[in-house]
């Protein structure tokens, strides 16, 4: 780690072309170094000194220079937080101006798509075009809950004579949210809206991978009037900023969207003040194809399924449950259809695969597919990556996968599908509930009484029925099992952000 001296000369020297960087706008933002926190609506250095490198895992280049953020300013930030919460204007704001504030934030974050999306590329590798739709996923997120707080009611209960009993709905408080490096802004979206919706303050942590859309994120929240202190955005590693905000007794409720390893550290660490916690872990999602599957939507969506973002999605269809009567079939047609996907630009368009997040995660993928091949699955495609510059992986299937190998069981996070065969309905519904997991799961039938009878049966926070991914603002997210506590998106959400209060009155 360099001290931010150092690091102020070194930051200007960075070859942002080189990097990656397009537009104008971008390369401007990104010759920012080294970055800063936002904590009480200011930008001010980590109080460490220390900072980080971020990378464009396409080039393996230095995009950037990032402060560092641990206890001290996460002390800060909360207290940032509490002084808004407890004396601002935001807890405290007509719903009508809170709501026109959030809606105000929706369209600033699509006024500035173009831009977003391409820092998002950068920093995560995804394609441009899938970066640009998340970017959109996270304007529509805001804009839908931005009608929320003119509609958080409370009611009005059975009473004795004598008595008037009602409900009121009240913000939590100060709430830290803490996401992965998959989809930041989208999932940034996904916690903050309806935090602000419900009139808490926040505290929010990006991954240390990706964290320059948030950022910026935060330099575009001077546009939109929201008072200082709402926001906070702290930069750093999840020992130090991840872990700071998860014991901190001055925040009441923590958000967390990563694996169930740091979900149940979240959770101990929780302890301390009893923080209310919800957490949205893995997957190891079942993708189950009948006989009478219109092959010509499932095999595309089941492509989809375990290669969108590079395999780096939660709720992956890495399991592909087919009945043996079609599995050849299916098998053959899928590996066709996946053989045309070669990772590449994420700028080009008609790339479908970035790279990997990290060196780390493109070592990881490569140690399960030599498991795979050790414990047994065949090699329908692909196989181990070679190592070159960027952290670019093949697509690769496994055939003859038994439900209990490893690349069957463990969360991969990367385009790797086990293809595994199955006898009948009730086979198909045993075996994809045979893992700890329980994000989602797919099912592939032109039966509709056995779509719905599948669907009902799988333990799953979702499940799409002849389609694969869709995600609307208007519908709940989140897992059975260890897959996670809480839902986000929809009403459901709104749960997470607010506390009921009863009161009696003696007329």
């Amino acid at each position: 780690m360099e001290n931010t001296s150092q690091a102020s000369s070194q930051g200007t020297s960075i070859d942002q072309a080189a990097a990656g960087a397009k537009s104008p706008a971008v390369h401007e933002f990104l010759g920012r170094a080294p970055g800063k926190l936002l904590i009480g609506g200011k930008w001010v250095a980590a109080k460490s000194g220390r900072i980080f490198e971020t990378i464009n895992p396409a080039n393996e280049r230095v995009l950037g220079l990032i402060a560092e953020g641990d206890r001290a300013d996460v002390d800060d930030a909360v207290a940032a937080a509490r002084r808004e919460f407890d004396e601002g204007k935001w807890s405290t704001m007509g719903p009508h101006k809170r709501a026109a504030t959030i809606r105000h934030i929706a369209d600033t974050v699509e006024s500035h798509v173009d831009e977003l999306a391409e820092l998002e590329t950068l920093d995560n590798g995804a394609p441009l075009w899938m970066t640009r739709n998340m970017v959109l996923m996270a304007a529509e997120t805001f804009r839908y809950f931005s009608g929320w707080p003119t509609k958080i009611y409370g009611e009005t209960n059975p009473s004795d004579p004598g008595l008037f009993n009602y409900t009121v709905r009240e913000p939590v408080g100060v709430c830290g949210l803490i996401i992965p490096w998959n989809a930041p802004l989208m999932l940034l979206a996904r916690k903050m809206a309806p935090a602000l919706a419900c009139g808490n303050t926040v505290v929010f942590k990006p991954a240390e991978q990706t964290p320059l859309t948030a950022l910026r994120f935060g330099q575009l929240l001077e546009e939109t009037g929201i008072p200082a202190g709402v926001v906070n955005i702290v930069t750093g590693f999840g020992p130090g900023a991840g872990s700071s905000i998860a014991e901190h007794p001055g925040i009441d409720r923590v958000s967390f969207t990563g694996s169930p390893e740091v979900g149940r550290l979240i959770l101990q660490a929780s302890a301390g003040n009893l923080k209310r916690v919800s957490l949205e872990l893995g997957g190891k999602s079942p993708n189950i194809i009948f006989p009478d599957a219109d092959m010509t939507a499932a095999v595309p969506a089941a492509m989809m399924g375990f290669c969108a973002n590079s395999g780096q999605i939660c709720s992956a269809g890495t399991r592909v449950f087919v009945q043996r009567g079609c599995y050849d079939e299916f098998t053959d047609k899928l590996a066709t259809a996946v053989s045309g996907l070669r990772p590449g630009d994420p700028f080009a368009p008609d790339t479908k695969l970035g790279p990997l997040i990290s060196r780390e995660q493109f070592d990881r993928v490569r140690s399960y597919v030599e498991t795979g091949s050790r414990e047994g699955a065949a090699l329908a495609l692909g196989g181990p990556p070679a190592r070159g510059r960027g952290f670019f992986v093949d697509p690769t299937i496994f055939k003859g996968v038994d439900n209990g190998m490893t690349i069957a069981r463990e969360e991969i996070f990367g385009p790797v599908a086990s293809l595994i065969a199955f006898d009948d309905e009730t086979d198909a519904v045993f075996q994809g509930n045979d893992t700890t997991y329980g994000l989602a799961a797919a099912v592939w039938t032109r039966d509709i009484s056995r779509a719905h009878k599948v669907a009902r049966s799988l333990k799953a926070g979702t499940v799409w029925i002849n389609t694969y991914g869709h995600i609307d603002p208007i519908s709940p997210v989140g897992g059975f099992k260890q897959s996670g506590i809480g839902r986000e998106l929809g009403r459901y959400a709104l749960d997470l952000y607010t506390q009921v209060k009863s009161v009696y009155l003696r007329l």
